[in-house]
C-alpha cells in the first residue's frame, strides 16, 4: 500500500508541476508577445518567443525535479566528485532548454504547412506557449527525478533529430545533402545546425560523465584512473563535436574539418575504452562495438577510396551506428549497474 501511496503522491506532484508550468508558460508568452497579432512562423513570429520561454520554464522545471529529489546524493561524497555531479546536472539542465525550445520551433514549422495565413493574439500564443511548457515542464522534472544513462542516450537521439530536422526545415541552401551536413550550418538559419552541434556536444560529454558514474558504481575505486579515461574519451569527443559547430565551414573551413574528423575518430577510440571498461564484456556489447567500428571503417573507405558513398551519407552510418551503439551501452549498463548512489573514498579521481 506504501509503495502505491507513493507513486500516487509522485503522479499528484508531477501533475501540479505541469498545471504549473502550464501557467507560467501562458503568462510568459503573453508578456512576450504582448502587442499586433503575429504569424506562426517567419520574422516577428510567435515560435521564437514561445520557443524561448517554454524552454527556460522546462529548465527550471528539470532543476526543481533534480533538488528535490536528489539534493542529499552528494552530501557524503568528495569534492570532485560533487562537481563532476554539479557540471553534468548544469549541463543536462543546457540541454532539456535547447531540446525542448528546437522541438516548439519544429512543431511550429510543421503546423505552418497546414495552418498557412494564420496569425495569433498575444492571448492565443500565450495559450500555445502554455501547452508547449507544460508538455517540455512535465518531461523535464520527470527526468530530474531520476535521470540515467539510458535517458541522457535517448535526449542525445532526441535532441540530434529534432535540431536536425529543423534546420533541414529552414535551410537556405537546398541542395546541402550533395555536399555534408555542414552545409546546413551556412547562411541566414546556420544557428539551428551550429547550435545543435554545440549542445549536442555538451550532451555526449554528459553521457561520458554518467557513464563513468556507472561503472563507479559497478566497480568502486579501483579502476577509478580507467574510469577517467573512459570519461576523458567523451569529453574529447564532445568538445571536437562543439568545435564543429562553432567553427562554421564557410568560416573556418580547415579547422571545421579536423574537428568534425577528430570527432569520428574520437567516437570510435570512446566506444572501444568504455567496452573494455565493461567487466565480463556482456556478449551483446561486444557485438554492437565491433559492428560499429568494423561499418563505420567499411563506410568510411567506401567514401574515401571508392567514392560509393557521399560524405554526407558516411555522416548518417556513423552518426546511426554511434547512436544504436549509445543505446545499447547505456541500457546494459542500466541493466548490470546499481542505481544507487556511491559516495568515493578518494580525494582525487587520479590518485589513491
Amino acid at each position: 500500500m506504501d509503495r502505491i501511496e507513493r507513486k500516487l503522491r509522485a503522479l499528484t506532484k508531477a501533475l501540479w508541476v505541469t498545471a504549473a508550468c502550464f501557467a507560467i508558460g501562458t503568462a510568459g508568452g503573453v508578456a512576450a508577445l504582448w502587442g499586433v497579432d503575429r504569424p506562426l512562423v517567419g520574422d516577428g513570429s510567435v515560435m521564437l518567443p514561445a520557443a524561448l520561454v517554454s524552454g527556460v520554464v522546462a529548465g527550471i522545471a528539470f532543476v526543481i525535479g533534480a533538488v528535490t529529489h536528489r539534493r542529499d546524493e552528494t552530501a557524503s561524497m568528495p569534492r570532485w566528485q560533487t562537481a563532476v555531479s554539479h557540471v553534468s546536472t548544469v549541463a543536462v539542465t543546457a540541454a532539456v532548454v535547447g531540446v525542448t525550445a528546437l522541438g516548439v520551433l519544429l512543431a511550429g514549422e510543421v503546423l505552418a504547412v497546414g495552418l498557412q495565413g494564420i496569425e495569433l493574439s498575444a492571448l492565443g500564443g500565450g495559450v500555445l506557449t502554455g501547452a508547449a511548457a507544460s508538455v517540455g515542464g512535465h518531461l523535464a522534472f520527470r527526468a530530474g527525478i531520476d535521470l540515467r544513462t539510458r535517458d541522457l542516450a535517448a535526449l542525445l537521439f532526441a535532441f540530434l533529430i529534432v535540431g536536425t530536422l529543423f534546420a533541414m526545415m529552414t535551410a537556405t541552401d537546398p541542395a546541402w545533402w550533395e555536399r555534408s551536413f555542414s552545409r546546413l550550418g551556412i547562411g541566414g538559419g546556420a544557428w539551428a545546425f551550429n547550435g545543435t552541434l554545440v549542445v549536442a556536444g555538451l550532451l555526449v560529454a554528459t553521457v561520458g560523465s554518467y557513464v563513468g558514474r556507472d561503472l563507479h558504481r559497478l566497480l568502486g575505486d579501483g579502476p577509478l584512473n580507467r574510469i577517467a579515461v573512459v570519461v576523458a574519451a567523451w569529453t574529447g569527443c564532445g568538445a571536437a563535436l562543439a568545435a564543429v559547430g562553432m567553427l562554421p565551414v564557410d568560416r573556418a573551413p580547415l579547422p571545421h574539418a579536423i574537428a568534425a574528423f577528430a570527432a569520428l575518430a574520437l567516437v570510435v577510440v570512446a566506444a572501444i575504452v568504455t567496452s573494455r571498461a565493461v567487466p565480463k564484456r556482456p556478449p551483446l556489447l561486444r557485438f554492437a562495438t565491433v559492428g560499429l567500428v568494423a561499418l563505420s571503417a567499411a563506410a568510411t573507405l567506401l567514401t574515401f577510396a571508392f567514392h560509393a558513398l557521399s560524405v554526407t551519407a558516411l555522416e548518417s552510418v556513423v552518426i546511426g551506428l554511434l547512436l544504436l551503439w549509445m543505446s545499447t551501452l547505456a541500457q546494459v549498463l542500466d541493466i548490470i549497474a546499481p542505481h544507487a548512489s556511491r559516495p568515493s573514498g578518494r580525494r582525487s579521481p587520479l590518485r589513491a
